[in-house]
């Protein structure tokens, strides 16, 4: 069975972030909705602004903000929830 579980890490460090190459990665923004979506593939995303709540599929609402470290599985379906304008820096891993 696949972990399925969205992991967060609240206001990493700089050296992190340096080392991740977070500016270099696609930005995504989004203005306030609700949507549902269903990764193909693992997600990590620093969120730059904004605040949004995810509900996976059966489980419990997660609020995330401004300097959150995100990654979602492979496999997640869930509801997004945008509160606040959203801007992320995301990448897909190749690799499950």
């Amino acid at each position: 069975m696949n972990d399925l579980n969205i992991r967060c890490e609240h206001k990493p460090s700089p050296a992190k972030l340096e080392v991740l190459g977070i500016d270099g990665w696609p930005l995504w923004k989004k203005e306030p909705s609700t949507f549902p979506w269903h990764y193909e593939k693992t997600e990590t995303c620093y969120v730059q602004r904004g605040r949004f709540v995810v509900t996976p599929d059966g489980g419990e609402p997660l609020t995330f903000g401004r300097g959150d470290l995100i990654s979602f599985p492979a496999g997640l379906s869930c509801v997004w929830e945008i509160l606040e304008p959203v801007e992320k820096h995301y990448r897909f891993d190749e690799t499950q």
